[in-house]
């Protein structure tokens, strides 16, 4: 009986805290995000990205030439197509699109043969030039008979890191602006700070524009350790001008220090705009093609990745590092970028609160 009346207070308690604990995370919105919602929208983006159908068809690309009319008929017999997807394009333009990621060989014809040019570094150029030559040599009614060469795309301005380090630049641009704005204002609102800042005399407008001007100083800091270190132990060459560079990395800066503002606008808590600030950036992490292309997704989704500012800041970086793309020839992204930026800062204007 007294073993019986100690046991039951002590579960009891252990019910009641176990309870407790379980509604301060539920209260958590950060916590909610990461462990439930988070793996599930990781999964749906890369399975869709990796998916079997089509994302297993080599993308190709044939060198505009007297013999490539050969080699897309080889290309485009039913048996291949099922395994590879190939485009003609003019040489310069082939090579950019490679190292852009659009494609994942180069096929070069030459009289009697093919050269492949892959990139060692990326798996699906390593399994396209095999499954090409495979099915260029079935295709063709002989067993490994068509001559063939392969070189390796180690060339500064044609690797993955090539392709990566914009991709970095720009998630970095992106981190930095969300994170450096939305958390530090909503911290000064937690701590009570902003009130301070009612009894001053000045505009709303000013307030936040200081804040999101801010991130210019840290840009030039991410810009130069990156692409220094990019410059330096990859031996990675930048191809565009640095004052295009730093217009676009300047314009991405504000543009998504206008959308940490508009996060932090109104959260009160940590918590709450650390679960706003997940939910905006995690389907730029997954879609605007930081560490692999876009062109992996199915088309219908292309226009609205395209419209999303990473994907903008991503692909202007990329061609103004890459292939030194002048700002003029860039102005549908700029665009993008600072309609984002410019209606954000708006809205936060709009909904801001001091306390």
């Amino acid at each position: 009986m007294d073993h019986h009346q100690i046991e039951t207070p002590r579960w009891k308690s252990y019910q009641l805290l176990l309870m407790a604990r379980l509604k301060e995370m539920y209260r958590e919105p950060e916590v909610i995000f990461w462990v439930f919602i988070f793996p599930i929208l990781l999964a749906l983006g890369l399975g869709i990205a990796f998916r079997n159908k089509p994302a297993d068809v080599s993308r190709v690309v044939v060198v505009a030439g007297p013999e490539a009319a050969q080699a897309m008929d080889l290309l485009h017999q039913p048996a291949v197509a099922a395994a590879v997807h190939a485009d003609q394009l003019p040489a310069a333009e082939a090579l950019n699109q490679f190292r852009l990621g659009k494609y994942d060989l180069v096929v070069t014809p030459h009289a009697g043969g093919f050269e492949y040019l892959y990139d060692p570094a990326r798996p699906e150029s390593v399994l396209a030039r095999s499954t090409t030559d495979d099915a260029l040599q079935v295709a063709a009614g002989r067993k490994d008979r068509i001559p063939t060469s392969a070189r390796i795309s180690s060339e500064p301005g044609a690797r993955y890191i090539d392709f990566l380090i914009p991709g970095l630049l720009g998630m970095n641009l992106m981190n930095s602006g969300m994170w450096g704005i939305g958390f530090a204002l909503v911290d000064l609102r937690q701590r009570k700070l902003l009130k301070r800042f009612v009894a001053s005399p000045m505009r709303r407008g000013d307030f936040l524009l200081a804040l999101a001007s801010s991130r210019l100083v840290l840009m030039l800091i991410e810009l130069v350790l990156l692409l220094g270190f990019g410059a330096l132990v990859f031996h990675m060459r930048v191809v565009g001008t640095w004052f295009s560079i730093l217009v676009i990395s300047s314009l991405g800066a504000l543009c998504f220090g206008g959308i940490g503002l508009l996060t932090a606008s109104r959260a009160q808590k940590i918590e709450t705009v650390s679960g706003l600030i997940n939910l905006v950036m995690m389907p730029m992490w997954i879609l605007s093609g930081v560490f692999f292309s876009y062109e992996r997704f199915p088309a219908i989704l292309h226009p609205l990745i395209k419209a999303l500012p990473l994907t903008a800041l991503n692909d202007a970086l990329r061609a103004a590092i890459l292939e030194g793309a002048p700002l003029t020839h860039q102005g549908g992204r700029l665009l993008v970028m600072c309609l984002w930026g410019v209606i954000s800062y708006l809205l936060a204007v709009r909904w801001f609160r001091w306390t």
